[in-house]
């Protein structure tokens, strides 16, 4: 999927080419976004940012996706897209911009916020994993390689058992926030053969090798993502634990 096995992971309005570009000699890959791409995340992205949240607000979305990642064109990281979508289509023009630029297409069914669960995007696919299904299968049938960004702690959701339908409608990879339930790590990767990105917390070796142990293929750095020095200790973790024998 990527080598080293150390992820960039998406910070809303904050993501993009210039900040990858900044660490890239760190690091495998970079989610850039996220992003909204139709009109009911857009509306809710707005009242988000009425609210002093940053968020990307392209006049164009998907167009943005396409610059951006051309942007990232001869980095020596692959690219990935964080877009989040109430409705279909947009996924696969999205999903078709990222299998041209070799990027992974991340379904974003993490984000929280009020505003964009009740846009019928983010953290609502968790409890829907059918309309989760169905934008996955758009992005995988569009040609892009896929990964669905999941958290854990909510209530209802058998983590688990999302990610096994995210995987047969043609997931490649899950980015699980593991908020404060690390061992759910190892639970995901029991369910699926998808390769397994974790996140939350990753500053350093120990917060790295936990996540590793739980057999993680990667892990993903957000808050620190544009501190050199957390990336080399996490970089290095990363070098020496890959393929270690996992806690189970």
């Amino acid at each position: 999927m990527f080598e080293p096995r150390v992820a960039l992971a998406s910070l809303s309005g904050e993501a993009d080419a210039a900040w990858a570009r900044a660490v890239e000699d760190h690091v495998g890959c970079a989610f850039l976004g996220g992003v909204a791409l139709d009109s009911p995340t857009r509306a809710a992205a707005r009242d988000m940012v009425d609210r002093d949240r940053s968020e990307f607000l392209p006049e164009d979305p998907v167009a943005f996706v396409d610059a951006q990642l051309a942007a990232l064109a001869g980095a020596p990281i692959r690219p990935a897209f964080n877009v989040r979508s109430a409705s279909i289509d947009p996924i696969a023009r999205a999903a078709r911009v990222c299998r041209d630029h070799g990027a992974l297409l991340e379904v974003n069914a993490h984000c929280r916020q009020e505003e964009m669960c009740a846009a019928g995007a983010g953290e609502s696919l968790l409890r829907d994993a059918d309309r989760l299904a169905e934008q996955v299968a758009a992005a995988s049938e569009a040609g892009a390689t896929v990964s669905v960004k999941v958290r854990t702690e909510v209530a209802g959701v058998d983590l688990p058992e999302v990610t096994r339908t995210a995987a047969a409608a043609g997931a490649d990879a899950v980015h699980v926030d593991a908020m404060d339930s690390e061992a759910v790590v190892g639970d995901v990767v029991e369910a699926t053969d998808c390769f397994v990105i974790a996140n939350n917390g990753v500053r350093d070796r120990e917060s790295a090798t936990e996540y590793f142990e739980y057999g993680a293929d990667a892990v993903s750095v957000g808050r620190a993502s544009d501190d050199p020095a957390v990336l080399r200790e996490v970089r290095a973790a990363a070098d020496d634990l890959t393929g270690r024998e996992v806690v189970r």
